[in-house]
């Protein structure tokens, strides 16, 4: 016969079976139940995460580090020739011309990293001012252009009204031509009176275009370089291309000729550009070691570029590059 005491045992026994504390709430899950080690899962991927993040942070430092060591040798020789137009008083000036993203602003950073600042400018001229769209077109560049000992390093040019400015109706067809028509000579009497003129046109694809314009959309430390009109140069790719072939075809002469650098890899890119400066000058104390060879599949003249492209016209119906 059972006692009404055993009953009462029975009764907490079925309560704890039952996963409450005695009071109502439930009990704590035991060590090992499989809420537990859910947790203990997610600690052990999220640990995981992290060490392959650190992983890939540090291979990508080691690569960057790798690059940045293989552009050392040609910056040294840029010291050197920027110490040898100050000697000599030359006045030198480098175009960077190219699509957006195509790499300008990069290449200068390197080429300019370790130079002494007292003698080079980098100029970036936004919108004309009223004032300025009344004067000769060429007048503003001019303003900024070197002093004896001097580089200048404009981040696009002139050649904003070749290219830019036509594409987006930023100017007329009446000074479009006008600007062709001039700018030739305009350069040949710059050379002509001791101005070292470099001019780099740097050519990258449609897709890798996208690609860098997709990283500084979702990249919250880049998104300050992408604007509408980035947004429409891939819209009006073909008329940039358009664009290119005329600037090219008509300005790219003896005494002011482009260098056109592929810029599908960055690093290469600013690696080649370096090469192209440093064989622009004869100076003083070039390292023999050094090799001053631009890569050929990298690095074509201006003429060579439009036999490309005209031979892609021919081939497939349209210019592609």
């Amino acid at each position: 016969m059972t006692t009404h005491g055993e009953l009462e045992g029975t009764d907490r026994a079925a309560a704890g079976a039952g996963g409450t504390n005695g009071s109502g709430a439930p009990a704590p899950s035991p060590a090992g139940s499989p809420a537990i080690q859910e947790g203990l899962d997610e600690e052990l991927q999220a640990l995981r995460d992290e060490v392959a993040r650190l992983r890939s942070d540090r291979q990508k430092a080691l690569k960057d580090l790798r690059r940045e060591r293989q552009l050392r040798p040609f910056q040294v020789e840029l010291l050197k020739l920027q110490r040898h137009l100050e000697k000599s008083q030359r006045r030198m000036i480098i175009l960077f011309e190219g699509r957006d993203a195509a790499g300008k602003g990069g290449t200068i950073r390197r080429v300019t990293r370790f130079m002494n600042e007292k003698h080079y400018r980098v100029v970036a001229l936004g919108k004309p001012t009223e004032e300025q769209r009344t004067q000769w077109y060429f007048q503003r560049y001019v303003a900024q252009f070197p002093h004896g000992g001097e580089i200048v390093l404009f981040d696009r040019s002139w050649y904003n009204r070749a290219m830019v400015e036509p594409v987006f109706g930023f100017c007329t067809d009446d000074e479009h031509r006008q600007f062709m028509k001039g700018v030739v000579g305009f350069e040949k009497d710059l050379v002509r009176t001791g101005t070292i003129l470099v001019k780099l046109y740097f050519s990258v694809t449609k897709e890798e275009q996208a690609r860098r314009f997709e990283r500084r959309r979702t990249d919250a430390l880049r998104q300050w370089k992408l604007s509408e009109v980035d947004v429409q140069a891939q819209e009006l790719w073909d008329e940039f291309t358009g664009a290119k072939y005329e600037m090219l075809k008509r300005t790219h002469t003896s005494n002011a000729p482009w260098m056109v650098i592929r810029s599908e890899s960055k690093h290469l890119a600013r690696l080649n550009a370096m090469k192209v400066i440093l064989n622009s000058v004869d100076y003083e104390g070039r390292d023999p070691e050094v090799d001053y060879v631009p890569d050929p599949d990298l690095v074509v003249s201006g003429a060579h570029e439009i036999d490309m492209m005209e031979a892609v016209r021919i081939r497939e119906g349209r210019f592609s590059h």
